[in-house]
């Protein structure tokens, strides 16, 4: 902007030096770490209290009552019957052997609405170390965990990204009045999750959960022709239908090689694309907004001289 000779004005502060960007940009970062500090102390008195902190658990319903000031509680919960029993039919079914893909697939197909609409396999199994997914909610349990993890956001791509927190940070609290399964069951879900992680390692695969799928050519770009869901690699060589994998809501489980797809979608780019035709057609369209550019740069250039 200097180089431009176009000063920045503030109303509160007039010109804008150096001195303001380097000054108030460190007492800005300063006040939004402050805040963050304060807000998240607030947070953990409420759970300390055994209330929430957060959005609302799947099995739960929020709880509003007018106190006598006039205000309204806030964080309140209690157990909502219709979820609970869908929580502890998950809890059963996993117990007795059943994937968290069929049971999703089991319950879409009886048009239970999960935590946000269809059920997908990772909503039920989720991420034991993080205390995601249905099966390791320990709110299921009457414990209430927070501080869990904390998140960071990656300076590159602006992305929040999880970060587990030491377990001496983490804040327990009891909370009876909302245990949906007993231990028994939760014992026998946790035991099972074990067995299946040290098969999965025994067998030299990843974790479900944990897997990083490389990324292809067209990853995160493939729509379903039936669904309109995510057309995602299903396997090591193949790409399938993400809702048919992992919901059960699409009929179409046709499949396709890798290779095979890129092979063919490059091909016709390059029959398509390289048509004289078209090579004529981009030419014209370059040089056409090529000119009208340089005609607007001199046209600006000669009322600068004026």
């Amino acid at each position: 902007m200097r180089f431009q000779g176009i000063p920045i004005v503030t109303v509160a502060e007039g010109e804008i030096s150096e001195l303001h960007i380097g000054l108030k940009g460190t007492m800005s970062s300063l006040f939004l770490k402050g805040l963050a500090q304060k807000t998240h102390r607030g947070l953990e008195g409420r759970v300390r209290k055994g209330k929430s902190a957060g959005g609302v658990t799947y099995g739960y319903d929020v709880v509003r009552n007018l106190l006598a000031d006039g205000s309204i509680t806030t964080g309140e919960r209690t157990i909502n019957a219709a979820q609970a029993d869908v929580v502890r039919k998950i809890f059963t079914d996993y117990s007795h052997g059943i994937s968290p893909r069929a049971i999703a697939a089991a319950l879409n197909k009886a048009a239970i609405s999960g935590p946000r609409g269809t059920w997908g396999s990772s909503t039920i199994y989720g991420n034991d170390k993080r205390g995601t997914g249905i099966l390791n909610n320990e709110l299921y349990l009457g414990r209430l965990v927070w501080n869990r993890q904390r998140f960071i956001k990656d300076p590159d791509t602006g992305k929040r990204q999880a970060r587990m927190n030491k377990p001496e940070d983490w804040i327990i609290e009891q909370v009876p009045d909302l245990r949906i399964v007993s231990d028994d069951l939760w014992e026998a879900v946790k035991a099972r999750q074990t067995a299946t992680r040290s098969l999965a390692i025994r067998d030299g695969i990843k974790a479900v959960g944990r897997m990083k799928r490389a990324t292809h050519l067209f990853t995160g770009m493939l729509k379903c022709g039936t669904c309109g869901g995510g057309f995602i690699q299903v396997g090591k060589q193949y790409y399938g239908c993400a809702s048919t994998r992992n919901k059960g809501t699409c009929g179409n489980r046709l499949t396709i090689k890798r290779e095979d797809f890129e092979a063919r979608v490059l091909s016709g780019l390059k029959d398509q694309l390289l048509h004289p035709d078209l090579i004529a057609e981009y030419v014209r369209a370059y040089q056409a907004e090529f000119n009208q550019l340089a005609g607007s740069i001199r046209a600006d250039r000669l009322a600068d001289e004026r």
